[in-house]
């Protein structure tokens, strides 16, 4: 015995009757609320007019779906998954079908257009222009269930994807925001990890941008970086582990600062490494504080001590009475070393209003303060011989902070410390490269010793240490700009060169 037939929607067959609307711009609704559709809980429309074909189609597709009727164009301006129009419809709606399509791009809103079994030409034949689907009727209804599905099941994705690629967008986005510098980088079977994205903050920070893409980020290591923390970054990556250090790097500019690096790598759904996502932060500030805690309190704990411990013996002496030439010693020792005091005192201040002192408002002319410098050396010390090389055009500016103080103290450091009866200090700038002033002091002294210099690279010790605040302070101006600070020291006299960017 063979099977029924399947019941066929839009001929002769019977039908139960559904809600078939109002006939005007109205809807009704079948199934369940507004809901964002998930899977088959989409919702279809039905823009035809209230006759039994209407009827039946609703009934075929409301097991499924949601089911809408409307008659008028305006129905469009609901929210719909997939539009089902009849010929007259379609007439109707006229050019409604491509902006309602425009609203929903870039997700895919499906069109099907009815048309009557033997109807020939007509809509259908300018229907595939702007229909997804030409259905004729009568049709059965798994044919029709599973042409209608496809449709909705193709809107379905695309508003996954719609969904995935806003989500992206939105990572994206954190992510080009961030306050820190944030770069992308491909994990490779080589030595090399190109970059595959760099963000705003990296740009600020570094001065690289979008041109870097495919580089490795090592460009930002230079000549002073340290081998050993090149190094820890490298064995990190080959062995796909979080890296964090603390690296000096080189802005696109040349100027040096210190970045904190922590480097993370990523893992697809076998655990495989496939990127590295790196973090980068402006440290300069932290580190230079660091040291000077290390200084200062070296000071304290060596030279407070050292000359507290001479006063005490000296008062000590006083105390047995002894006879007058060893009294006025005595006192004289305690003087000095209570000023030795005073100005350790005054230096430390110094340098802490100097390095801790805020971005200048507007630059500096350093003509003027050099001139200035020169005439104060020469009133306070007026056997010493000051002279200037400027460049001939003006102005030299700067925004360097401290900068003046810093080419004062090697100034007067070098008076100070030269015996000659006639010391002689020049004082040379130059602008080398773009965008840089470099600023030379040379005396004829007797040098500074290499125990003062070395502290400035391999820190202070308690057998190591400097003597003299001035050269930190100098250290700690450049270093704040990113600059380069080289003493050098001969037979015939020093050096003291500072290069800094105009406006770091």
């Amino acid at each position: 015995m063979g099977s029924e037939p399947e019941p066929a929607v839009g001929g002769a067959d019977s039908h139960r009757s559904v809600d078939p609307g109002d006939g005007d711009a109205r809807t009704t609704d079948r199934g369940r609320g507004e809901a964002m559709p998930a899977g088959d809980d989409a919702t279809v429309l039905l823009l035809m007019d209230a006759d039994r074909d209407r009827e039946l189609l609703a009934e075929a597709l409301g097991d499924r779906y949601r089911v809408r009727t409307a008659v008028e164009p305006s129905a469009l301006d609901r929210k719909f998954d997939c539009c089902i129009l009849d010929t007259a419809a379609f007439d109707a709606v006229d050019g409604a079908v491509d902006e309602r399509r425009d609203r929903a791009d870039p997700a895919f809103l499906p069109f099907v257009l009815l048309v009557s079994e033997g109807s020939g030409s007509g809509p259908a034949d300018r229907a595939w222009e702007r229909v997804d689907d030409v259905i004729e009727l009568p049709v059965a209804r798994r044919a029709l269930l599973t042409r209608v599905s496809n449709l909705v099941k193709r809107r379905m994705t695309s508003l996954r994807l719609r969904r995935t690629v806003a989500d992206l967008r939105l990572k994206e986005r954190a992510m080009d925001e961030a306050p820190v510098g944030i770069t992308l980088a491909r994990a490779t079977d080589g030595d090399d990890n190109p970059m595959g994205y760099i963000n705003g903050a990296f740009e600020e920070l570094t001065g690289y941008g979008q041109g870097m893409l495919g580089e490795d980020c090592r460009f930002l290591q230079g000549p002073d970086s340290s081998d050993e923390t090149r190094a820890e970054i490298r064995t990190g990556i080959d062995e796909e582990r979080p890296v964090d250090v603390d690296v000096l790097n080189y802005r696109k500019s040349g100027q040096k600062f210190w970045n904190r690096l922590q480097i993370e790598p990523l893992r697809n759904e076998s655990g495989d490494v496939t990127h590295f996502v790196g973090f980068q932060a402006d440290i300069t500030e932290r580190k230079i504080r660091e040291r000077r805690l290390e200084v200062m309190a070296r000071v304290l704990n060596h030279n407070l001590r050292n000359k507290m411990n001479l006063i005490s013996g000296y008062a000590d002496l006083l105390r047995n009475d002894p006879d007058e030439e060893s009294r006025r010693r005595a006192l004289d020792v305690i003087t000095e070393t209570a000023a030795d005091l005073t100005g350790i005192a005054s230096a430390v201040q110094t340098v802490d209003e100097t390095v801790s002192a805020p971005p200048l408002d507007a630059p500096l002319d350093l003509r003027d303060e050099l001139i200035e410098l020169r005439n104060r050396i020469r009133s306070r010390y007026p056997d010493a011989e000051v002279t200037l090389s400027l460049p001939d055009d003006d102005p030299i500016e700067a925004t360097v902070v401290g900068l003046p103080v810093a080419v004062a103290e090697a100034v007067e450091n070098a008076v100070k410390h030269n015996d000659d009866p006639s010391p002689s200090v020049e004082v040379r700038v130059e602008r080398s490269p773009p965008g840089w002033v470099a600023i030379e002091v040379e005396d004829d002294g007797p040098g500074i010793p290499d125990h003062e210099t070395q502290v400035l690279v391999a820190g202070e010790t308690s057998l190591t240490h400097a003597d003299r605040l001035g050269i930190w302070l100098m250290y700690w101006v450049v270093a704040k700009a990113g600059g380069e600070f080289d003493v050098d020291t001969a037979e015939n006299g020093t050096t003291i060169r500072i290069e800094v960017p105009v406006d770091p």
